[in-house]
């Protein structure tokens, strides 16, 4: 197939990837409370809001103070393309930002960003409340408080249905304790890439909270308080975003020149490794039968745990030929030769589907 037909197919086929992996949707609008609509309140919930969304493509929580967003902090409307009121329970500014401009001044500013693209995390949390104990589960109204506050911090978040089957797993044992077996055997249905434990306890009016989270063959672990389950939930998922950003987030400029080779590529896989690679500023530099080759800007590492969201596997460099020796005459000296055509640059890494 033409490339200019693969270009083509593939972009239309990025609706529906097999991937664990999720494209955070409206990750670049925030929801700032607010107390009323006067100017000053306004702006105040714009340079909030501005913070929130630094801290989300960051996952570093000094970035919002950066000395050189000191002049995007001052006026946060550079960077808004629209803003309105939402009334509720209590009033909020829904301050929408503009991607391709905000992301251009957070890259001017030296900052490190994360993607869209980011992993698909399951929670198993169970709240223990002075009324009783419950684990909760999709579609209670006590998952409500955990879905506003992953996408307040730019994560995926999917929660276990909480059936009978599932409740005698997620104990206050289990979720604290340092075997993850009953939880990942439980959780292979919903197909993950991180799996999240949490363990929430009302004590005096205040929420605490212990918290554990595998990814591959990594495990991170924390606490967390709160006022209120609300405040709980936030806290608990900002300490996740900030102990997974690390793995994905790309410097400007860093190790530019990379070169990446992906085997077993289809359309639709095309279409799916375009989103993986999107914070790497990937470029296309070549496609033979199904291997294609991008030249991409990011740490070996990185780009690793960015492929392992699809589960592509690393595999070993190709066995370079050794070059053939220039042919000699009769006495023995090396004969002329025509100029050869120097081979394409070998990638640095290879992977497969």
């Amino acid at each position: 197939m033409r490339l200019s037909n693969l270009f083509f197919v593939g972009c239309l086929s990025m609706l529906s990837l097999p991937s664990f992996a999720e494209t955070v949707n409206n990750l670049y609008q925030v929801r700032e409370p607010v107390s009323g609509q006067s100017p000053d309140e306004r702006t105040r919930a714009t340079q909030a809001a501005l913070e929130t969304l630094v801290l989300r493509l960051t996952g570093d929580a000094k970035a919002p103070q950066s000395p050189a967003l000191a002049e995007l902090r001052k006026d946060p409307q550079q960077v808004i393309s629209q803003y309105g009121y939402e009334a509720g329970p209590r009033e909020s500014l829904l301050v929408d930002f503009d991607p391709a401009s905000t992301h251009r001044s957070l890259r001017q500013a030296g900052l490190s960003l994360w993607g869209s693209n980011r992993p698909t995390i399951l929670g198993w949390w169970l709240n223990d409340a002075t009324e009783g104990s419950n684990l909760v589960g999709d579609g209670q109204s006590s998952a409500e408080p955990l879905r506003r506050a992953a996408q307040h911090r730019g994560l995926p978040l999917r929660l276990p249905l909480a059936d009978l089957g599932e409740q005698s797993v997620g104990t206050a044992k289990n979720l604290e304790g340092t075997d993850a077996a009953p939880l990942k055997e439980a959780s292979e249905r919903y197909g993950a890439d991180a799996l999240l434990a949490v363990h929430a306890k009302e004590e005096a009016g205040q929420w605490q909270g212990k918290w554990r989270l595998w990814m591959g063959d990594k495990r991170e672990q924390g606490t967390a308080t709160g006022a209120s389950s609300e405040a709980l939930a936030d806290a608990v998922l900002l300490a996740v975003s900030e102990r997974l950003a690390p793995r994905f987030v790309v410097k400007p400029g860093a190790s530019s020149g990379m070169l990446l080779q992906v085997q077993g590529m289809t359309l639709e896989r095309y279409a799916q490794l375009m989103q993986l690679l999107e914070p790497f500023g990937a470029r296309l530099k070549s496609v033979e039968g199904d291997r294609i080759m991008y030249e991409v800007s990011g740490s070996t590492e990185q780009i690793r745990s960015q492929l392992a969201l699809a589960k592509l596997q690393e595999t070993p460099a190709p066995e370079v030929a050794p070059a053939a020796q220039a042919p000699v005459d009769a006495a023995g000296a090396p004969q002329a030769q025509a100029p050869m055509i120097a081979p394409a640059p070998a990638a640095q890494l290879y992977f497969r589907w």
